[in-house]
């Protein structure tokens, strides 16, 4: 099915730019800007608003399998179009969890039938299945996954030899989540002596402490600086982790770092009122951290913004703290929400682009995506600067946001994946489904 369409009357924000000008679609994939356009072809006119590259999401958890009832590839992919999400990367801690090859195929089984977006999957990593990660198709894994803390599933590696192990025979990108396990576990037992079950949201960042992180990060980069590891470290919350971290281009790095949306935007003071709505791990810190972690995304300390997107029903997070999961749904408003800070002069939108579009595609060695370039998949979004979003309007399946009663003065007009349009003002339209990722290695 041919997708032709000329984007006219557009700012694009692209490659460090930004320029007023068209972009012309032609089978699925960006002709050129400002370039000659044949008759018959129809236009979208963006009217001044901003046209980005799509966003690459390398963090989310779409719940399948195993969890359907929080959310399916289904509904948080069409979730991820409304939000300008064309791609995403998602993790192994289902159930079954993907850390066996027939796993990881399933995976790409179910997308190929239901996904809206593109798709990649991780390889999740364990305690006894390192001879499986050296043998992963590196065509079907974006990379490995390696829980060197306890969070939701359990995939904890923490036998030494083990991460000695992938960290030395890995064959493709390592993606930590690193919080040290016995330092949580110490600081929940305090927390219990202290308000026995009726444990109070705002312990969240005092349980999943800053040490907690440290210990485990510093773990990391250490293996990673041992054994030569191509490393990303995923969700950073800490300004003191982010002395672990180079500033600088991310091309010259063998070890990366990540921040998510939430922990930009959110800090501890939203306990009071949000609770359990933002609890997640790691969990979201001080206001002087998240400071610092918007100042490392402009001097390219951290690498990538991600949303690790994680679905929860209202009822779950409605139960007290030890009871309440951790995770938030981010795909429908991570761009918005970046945007909100461009406009109070806390981050760009071209540094903004970099983050969400060119670094990801650039880190994991995805083919011809992330950039508006010609000869690339032609995955774009229109955001308007001048109108709001309304956080009550959910297209997840869990059917509640974190942003609820939160002015976002941004929204998504129009989405294409793979030059096709399939939202726009706020309708979904018909179109094929995404496609898998490819990459140049």
């Amino acid at each position: 099915m041919a997708a032709d369409q000329l984007i006219s009357n557009a700012k694009i924000v692209n490659e460090g730019t930004i320029t007023e000008g068209d972009v012309l679609v032609l089978d699925g994939r960006i002709e050129g800007i400002n370039v000659s356009v044949p008759a018959g072809v129809p236009t979208y006119d963006a009217a001044g608003a901003w046209l980005l590259p799509g966003m690459i999401d390398d963090q989310v958890h779409f719940r399948e399998p195993g969890f359907e009832h929080k959310g399916t590839i289904a509904t948080e992919s069409r979730a991820a179009i409304a939000g300008g999400i064309t791609s995403y990367m998602e993790m192994p801690n289902c159930n079954p969890l993907t850390v066996t090859h027939n796993a990881l195929a399933d995976k790409h089984s179910r997308a190929a039938d239901h996904s809206e977006t593109n798709y990649a999957f991780y390889f999740g990593a364990t305690n006894d299945n390192l001879e499986a990660i050296k043998t992963v198709d590196s065509s079907l894994a974006c990379g490995i996954k390696v829980f060197m803390g306890a969070s939701t599933g359990n995939m904890l590696v923490d036998n030494v030899q083990t991460l000695e192990g992938i960290f030395s025979g890995s064959p493709l990108v390592i993606a930590t989540h690193c919080e040290d396990t016995p330092t949580i576990i110490v600081n929940e037992q305090a927390a219990l002596q202290k308000y026995g079950e009726d444990i109070p949201f705002s312990e969240h960042s005092n349980i999943r402490s800053e040490a907690a992180c440290y210990k485990s990060s510093s773990l990391a980069v250490a293996l990673a600086k041992q054994y030569g590891t191509r490393l990303h470290v995923l969700h950073l919350t800490t300004e003191r982790e982010l002395e672990l971290f180079a500033a600088g281009a991310m091309d010259n790095k063998q070890i990366t770092a990540e921040v998510c949306v939430h922990h930009l935007f959110f800090n501890d003071s939203f306990y009071e009122s949000k609770g359990a709505d933002i609890k997640c791990n790691p969990a979201i810190k001080t206001a002087g951290d998240q400071i610092a972690l918007q100042r490392a995304v402009m001097d390219d300390r951290i690498d990538i913004i991600a949303t690790d997107h994680a679905p929860h029903t209202i009822e779950e997070k409605a139960r007290s703290y030890r009871g309440a999961p951790s995770g938030l749904p981010l795909v429908q408003h991570a761009l918005v929400t970046l945007l909100e800070l461009t406009r109070e002069g806390l981050l760009t939108i071209e540094k903004v682009v970099e983050k969400t579009a060119h670094a990801p595609a650039r880190l994991f060695d995805v083919k011809e995506r992330g950039y508006i370039r010609e000869g690339y998949h032609a995955d774009l979004v229109v955001i308007d600067p001048a109108s709001t979003t309304d956080p009550a309007e959910i297209h997840s399946k869990c059917g509640w946001s974190p942003f609820s009663g939160i002015d976002l003065n941004h929204r998504v007009r129009a989405t294409w994946v793979n030059g096709h349009l399939r939202y726009r003002d706020g309708r979904f339209l018909d179109g094929p489904l995404g496609q898998a990722l490819e990459f140049d290695r």
